[in-house]
Order: structure tokens, then C-alpha cells, then sequence
């Protein structure tokens, strides 16, 4: 009979099965195909058993170069990492082999390791909630932020994240490469449906805070928005616009207006001809199809964003109209608030938004007046207002700017600049984009002008 105390250890021992572990590293070595599916199923961090990790780790990096997978050959890689034991190793790997019942079952085992992992992030999750509860360190708010960053982590199948050796890091990015390389455009990030914006920026990139800065009246919210819709057109995920300044209906109708090509001021008038009404038909049935969100409560902070967002499967892309509209709670009552401050937490809290959800968040924000006071009215880094901290937490930095909005007499008429200041993924320039005010959209001019 077992002791009571050493059954208390045995009951308190996180949730695993040591038979499911088994017979997954079984299964992989016997069977080179099922190494492949497992890889998709699981992480080393999902097996309990420290041996049974270090195995799964080594057959994870040689499966990410290509190497043959079998006892030997996984024998032969542990020794060289230093983790091979002549006592133990050897015999381990062959009762592996031989106590899989079968390798056909092989993903069976796999969504009960998997399933035991999660159980495991779930009580550690739960004990570090109750620790943050009972310390009552910060409001309960800013606790149940932390809670659900928590939560969403597990969901995404994080859990708590811990050093990376750079040989694992390193098999993602020969896993992206071949991504890339498979698609058509060959960019790293959802295309803008813009070519010579994604010449410049490489797309939109997965985790990216993206900047689109402009005085008012320049077309900042239609730029969002086209680029919006032809993410929800060619990616097929979900888009969630958040706009603190206009109307769902407003953005719906902006929407419609550039899907279905019939002048905006007619929708906004009703003045609509037969042909009009045939295209709007044909563009609603088109939109209804896509997968895009709209939200807009005026009263939204990052934190309120970043928890609809959260609940989101199969999310592409953020937008929110503008950065100067939001506030730290969600409160409109604190207007002691220094702003410079507030805006420069903001925009830390979008970027760890960014990066959680890993998707490309576009912020929309106002430029200050600077600008009007220069001959040379481009926007520079310097007119961001309220704060600098915009640039500095920005991966990517683009102005709008229309020169026939200052000169009448401009010889680029409906000609728009779009200025990138700043880009993480590669140089700065400029590029010129037709501007269509009639139905508020931007088209690319395949001969671009560049301003280094």
C-alpha cells in the first residue's frame, strides 16, 4: 500500500500520460510519415516527462532540416547534443519502439498529449490569476487584463513563454521561407492590394504597429479601408475595423462605394440610376461574402479592443480610426489626463497588441499643424502630435499627402503621396497613388516617384 504522503505527491503531479508520450515518440520512430503530422499536433513543451521532451525536441530540429528520422539516426543527433546517457538512452528508444501498439493511431496519442499540456497551462494559468488576486497588486481591472492575456496566451497554444534556443527559432523561419517562396506575390505580409505600397514595406507584416499619419481631409480612413477590404478579399480572414470618429453606416457606405464603383456622394444623396442600383446589388452580394468587423464605439480603449479581438479566430488585420479619439480606460472623465502621456501609453499598449494577436495592426493618427507652417507642406516624423513615443513604437511610419489640396493650381491633380518615414522591413521613400475622391479610393500608378 501506498503511503499517504506519497500518495498526496502522486495526486498533486500535473496532468500527463506518460503512455500517450510514448507511444507518440514510438510511432515517429517507427514510422517516418507520422513525424510530419505530430509536428503539426505538437511542441516539446506539451510533453511532461523531461527524457521524453529532449527526444521530441531532437526529432523537432532534424525534422526542420530535413534529416532521416529513426532510432539510430535519433540516437546519433542526442549524443551530439550532449544529451545521449550510454546507461539509459539506448534501451529508452527501443521500448518505444516496441510498446507502440501501432503508428496508425499516432494522432490518437497525439490529442491526448496535447490535451494533458493544455490542462497543465490551464492550472498555471488559474494558480498565477489567484496569486495576482490575493496579492491585490493593482485595480481589478488591470487584473482581469492580466487574466486575459493569460487565457488568449493558452489559447493560441503559448502558454507561458520561456527562452527559445535559436535552433527552434530557426525552424520557423525556414518553415516561413517556404511559405513565401509557395506564394504568389512573395511578400512576408498580407498585400495592401497597393503593389508599389508592398514594394516598400513588404506587405503587412504579422505582429507590425503600422502608422498612417495625415492631416484631415487627406483620405488617411479611405486608405484604411481600401486596404481593409482587399485583406478580407484575398486572405479570406477576419478584419476588424474600430472607428471612434465614424458611423458603421458611414464606413459601410465607404465600403460599398469602392467595391461597387458608384460615386459616393450618389450614396450618401440616394440620386441613384438603374445601373447604380444593379452595381450595389452585385457589390453587396460580393461584401456579404467577406469577413469584416466594424465597431463603432466612441468610447473604446486599447485594452477594450484588445479583448473583442481576442475572442476573434482566424484574425487578419486591425484597423482603428484615429489614435487621438481613444483613451487609456475608456473614461471621457479624465480630462486632466496629461495626453502626451496617455497618447505614449497607448501606443506601447497597440504594439504589445500587435504582438500578442500577432497580425498587422494600421493605426490611423492626426499630424499636428507644423506642417502648414513650412513651404514645403510632406509631413515629417516631427509633426506626429502629442508624442514622440508614436515613432518610436511604430514598426512602420506613412504619410499622406496631396499636394492639389494646397494648391489649386498643382500639376498633380488627384495625385496622392504616400510617404513612408520609417519602415522596420526596409528603406523610406515615397510613392505616388491615384486618388479617386468619387468613390474615396487610392489605385497604384505603376510609374512611381521616389523622394529619398
Amino acid at each position: 500500500m501506498i503511503p499517504i504522503a506519497n500518495e498526496d505527491l502522486l495526486l498533486r503531479q500535473a496532468p500527463h500520460s506518460l503512455e500517450a508520450e510514448q507511444a507518440v515518440l514510438g510511432s515517429m520512430l517507427i514510422d517516418e510519415d507520422c513525424v510530419k503530422l505530430v509536428m503539426e499536433k505538437l511542441r516539446p513543451d506539451d510533453f511532461y516527462l523531461r527524457q521524453n521532451r529532449e527526444i521530441f525536441q531532437t526529432i523537432y530540429t532534424m525534422f526542420a532540416y530535413s534529416k532521416p528520422i529513426d532510432g539510430i539516426t535519433v540516437a546519433d543527433e542526442m549524443q551530439r547534443n550532449g544529451i545521449y546517457d550510454e546507461a539509459t538512452t539506448p534501451s529508452y528508444l527501443a521500448q518505444l519502439m516496441e510498446i507502440t501498439p501501432t503508428s496508425a493511431n499516432v494522432m490518437e496519442y497525439a490529442a491526448i498529449v496535447s490535451d494533458k499540456a493544455l490542462l497543465r497551462a490551464i492550472g498555471t494559468a488559474a494558480a498565477e490569476i489567484t496569486a495576482l488576486v490575493q496579492e491585490g497588486a493593482g485595480e481589478a481591472r488591470t487584473i482581469l487584463e492580466a487574466s486575459e492575456q493569460k487565457i488568449y496566451a493558452i489559447r493560441k497554444g503559448e502558454g507561458a513563454k520561456s527562452l527559445t534556443p535559436l535552433k527552434y527559432a530557426l525552424a520557423d523561419v525556414l518553415d516561413r521561407l517556404e511559405e513565401m517562396s509557395e506564394s504568389e506575390n512573395h511578400l512576408p505580409g498580407l498585400s495592401t492590394g497597393l503593389s508599389a505600397i508592398d514594394r516598400k514595406i513588404m506587405g503587412l507584416n504579422r505582429s507590425d504597429l503600422i502608422l498612417l499619419a495625415a492631416r484631415p481631409g487627406m483620405g488617411k480612413t479611405s486608405m484604411a479601408l481600401n486596404i481593409a477590404l482587399n485583406v478580407a478579399k484575398s486572405s479570406a480572414k477576419n478584419v476588424a475595423i474600430f472607428s471612434l470618429e465614424m458611423s458603421k453606416e458611414q464606413l459601410a457606405s465607404r465600403i460599398l462605394s469602392v467595391e461597387s464603383l458608384v460615386d459616393n456622394y450618389r450614396l450618401k444623396t440616394g440620386e441613384l440610376s438603374p445601373e447604380d442600383w444593379d452595381k450595389i446589388a452585385e457589390a453587396v452580394g460580393r461584401l456579404s461574402a467577406l469577413n469584416i468587423l466594424l465597431d463603432d464605439d466612441p468610447l473604446l480603449s486599447v485594452a477594450d479592443m484588445n479583448a473583442k479581438c481576442r475572442r476573434l479566430d482566424n484574425l487578419g488585420l486591425v484597423v482603428i480610426d484615429y489614435l487621438q479619439l481613444m483613451s487609456s480606460s475608456g473614461n471621457r472623465s479624465r480630462m486632466n489626463e496629461n495626453r502626451q502621456q496617455v497618447v505614449s501609453d497607448m501606443s506601447r499598449m497597440l504594439k504589445i497588441m500587435a504582438k500578442e494577436l500577432d497580425v498587422p495592426v494600421i493605426c490611423l493618427s492626426q499630424l499636428s499643424r507644423a506642417n502648414e507652417k513650412r513651404d514645403d507642406k510632406r509631413p515629417q516624423l516631427s509633426d506626429l502630435r502629442e508624442s514622440g513615443a508614436i515613432e518610436q513604437d511604430a514598426d512602420i511610419v506613412m504619410f499622406l499627402y496631396r499636394d492639389d489640396y494646397y494648391n489649386e493650381d498643382s500639376d498633380k491633380h488627384n495625385i496622392a503621396e504616400c510617404i513612408v518615414a520609417k519602415n522596420r522591413h526596409g528603406e523610406t521613400g515615397t510613392v505616388e497613388l491615384r486618388w479617386m475622391p468619387e468613390y474615396t479610393m487610392f489605385a497604384t500608378i505603376e510609374k512611381r516617384s521616389e523622394y529619398e
